[in-house]
């Protein structure tokens, strides 16, 4: 039993430090995209970074995954180790492993709105003439074509480890 959870968490920490390595790689292409977008609509090229919104991993797109994935390999060392209060955590762990990535999903499908929401509460009259699905569009282009491929792989195999993880605590 604690090898399969520990098996489940170091995937999952492989798979939370997944994207930020390629937003590190190439996230600087998708807001070069970006930005040639905001200028083609006539948008000061300055407004995503004025505004917080990067394509790359730096700030909470670094720490959060990779804070995630030091937490999900310190819980795997500690189950292996036979520490059996562990099980409780891992309950924990994994139960909220598989909610936060939901949320991720969620993020992630609905970047459009939330972008669109982000950019109105400004009240800046150039932020909300952008055209959000054009530009979120053309920021993906900067990015390999298998980077949503790997997206997909990376939350199958966190929402399906995670589950799986909680059905062997479950039954074991």
């Amino acid at each position: 039993m604690n090898a399969v959870i520990a098996a489940v968490e170091v995937i999952a920490a492989a798979a939370f430090l997944s994207m930020p390595i390629v937003r590190n790689r190439y996230g600087t292409a998708a807001m070069a995209q970006a930005e040639g977008e905001l200028a083609r609509q006539g948008v000061r090229t300055t407004a995503l970074r004025e505004n917080g919104m990067r394509f790359d991993a730096s700030g909470h797109e670094w720490w959060a995954p990779g804070g995630i994935a030091a937490l999900l390999v310190l819980a795997a060392g500690l189950g292996l180790a036979g520490f059996g209060w562990m099980r409780p955590v891992n309950w924990v762990v994994l139960s909220l492993l598989f909610l936060g990535n939901c949320a991720i999903v969620y993020s992630n499908l609905t970047a459009e709105r939330s972008v669109r929401a982000a950019f109105g509460r400004k009240n800046d009259p150039e932020l909300a003439r952008i055209d959000v699905p054009a530009l979120l569009r053309i920021a993906e282009s900067g990015f390999p074509r298998w980077t949503w491929t790997l997206q997909t792989v990376r939350n199958t195999l966190v929402l399906g480890g995670a589950l799986l993880g909680l059905a062997v605590l479950a039954f074991a």
